[in-house]
């Protein structure tokens, strides 16, 4: 994932659990995160939709959700990296109910 093109900020913590996840008390002053332990990153694109969250610990990434989504705005995948490095891949069709898993 490119961060670059993406608009990156940054948050206390989530709500919910529900895919995507919802970021909530967003850090307005970036110079805060060096005082931080733990805190969330995310990565939205023009729609505001998330495209990457990541928990930083102690500045490691200790969870990390790669979303893409359908033309209608439905999220269509969720990768998601737990602290250990395994992956698993959540699929879900147009209206959002989850596909099969391989």
């Amino acid at each position: 994932m490119e961060l670059e093109n993406c608009d990156c900020r940054y948050f206390i913590s989530y709500s919910g659990v529900k895919l995507p996840l919802k970021l909530v008390n967003e850090l307005e002053d970036e110079s805060h995160l060096e005082n931080r332990n733990t805190y969330f990153r995310g990565c939205y694109d023009t729609d505001q939709r998330l495209l990457l969250l990541e928990k930083l610990v102690y500045g490691d990434v200790e969870l990390r959700h790669v979303y893409t989504y359908h033309a209608n705005g439905t999220l269509a995948e969720a990768e998601i990296t737990d602290a250990d490095g395994e992956i698993n891949v959540l699929r879900f069709d147009e209206t959002g109910a989850a596909l099969a898993t391989d």
